[in-house]
């Protein structure tokens, strides 16, 4: 079965890349830290102040991403999948669903670091907080969802938080199986939050659009959508940064919003790809505006891999993140 893995892989690349730079609010700090730097992307030691992994290893946005990747790929055989006709997708879903679920617990849940790392951080609530944990960060909508898949709650993503972990969960199930009937459905695993399914299901779109090799994407995005009720709001909005493009990217994400929060992540992330020719150019631009840095970088890392493959294939990024192997040897030929 043909497969879109190659944007999952420019997602996670692009979200490595920023990792060590994940959650630097102060820009003039930022800009201290990678000063007479061309290339900074894996730097190589943390500045994070919230936490610390590896250079080459994901955020929690990425990482959820992947437990979704290692579900599917254990859940059918990609190379034999040659027809997929809605019916057998659709139990395919639920078999998807259910491993997911388990997935997420074995993963995130009592006994890894995550969940460890968890407590430590409630530890850290009482006190001034002057250094970054030791390793990875788990996000509330991962959080919520454990609750929910314990209390065997129908809908079990978070609907509390407004960010990009559900998008974030359904990427690589876009990217092989290029459905939007079930995306929803995928999305709500982890996080169910109108906004964010709404703000996700746009990004999936001008994706798509890219996918299908669309001149400008977020243009056909505008023209398709236009009329459309549900994405009145989002239309407005890229409509907005479309009017402010010449601002520097900085000061846009300022303005715009530099949090994980929709719609100032979404808007930040329309604002870089307007104003960057490839891959390399959109992410260390996103990388320099800090924030939450990597739930932008892996739409945006998404994004310029579904317009042109090879920027991220013939990338020397591509050795430096811990989980490009894992993905590429599922590639399409």
């Amino acid at each position: 079965m043909k497969n879109n893995l190659h944007i999952f892989l420019g997602a996670t690349v692009a979200d490595a890349a920023a990792r060590p730079l994940h959650w630097v609010y102060d820009q003039k700090k930022l800009n201290s830290y990678i000063k007479n730097k061309k290339d900074f992307a894996f730097l190589k030691y943390n500045k994070s102040p919230f936490y610390n992994i590896k250079t080459g290893k994901v955020s929690g946005y990425n990482e959820v991403g992947q437990v979704m990747f290692n579900t599917i790929i254990r859940e059918i055989d990609l190379a034999k999948s040659n027809v997929f006709g809605q019916k057998n997708l659709n139990l395919t879903v639920k078999k998807i669903e259910r491993r997911f679920k388990t997935n997420v617990i074995k993963h995130f849940g009592q006994g890894s670091l995550f969940w460890k790392n968890l407590k430590t951080r409630n530890k850290y609530k009482k006190i001034k907080w002057t250094k970054p944990i030791n390793g990875p960060w788990i996000h509330q909508n991962v959080i919520d969802t454990i609750k929910n898949i314990k209390a065997k709650k129908k809908v079990t993503g978070s609907i509390k938080v407004n960010e990009s972990d559900g998008f974030c969960a359904a990427l690589p199930y876009f990217s092989i199986f290029n459905d939007f009937k079930n995306l929803k459905k995928v999305m709500s695993l982890i996080c169910a939050n109108p906004l964010s399914i709404k703000y996700g299901l746009a990004k999936f779109y001008i994706i798509s659009f890219a996918l299908k090799g669309y001149a400008s994407p977020i243009k056909e995005f505008l023209k398709k959508f236009s009329s459309n009720k549900y994405f009145k709001q989002i239309i407005s909005e890229i409509r907005e940064v479309t009017r402010l493009k010449s601002l520097n990217h900085q000061k846009a994400a300022k303005k715009f919003g530099m949090a994980c929060s929709y719609p100032g992540n979404f808007k930040t992330s329309i604002h870089v790809i307007l104003n960057s020719k490839s891959y390399k150019d959109a992410i260390l631009k996103t990388i320099r505006a800090g924030g939450c840095n990597c739930s932008r970088a892996n739409f945006i890392g998404a994004y310029f891999s579904a317009i042109n493959p090879n920027q991220i294939l013939n990338s020397n990024w591509l050795k430096k993140c811990s989980y490009s192997r894992a993905i590429s040897i599922y590639l399409s030929k």
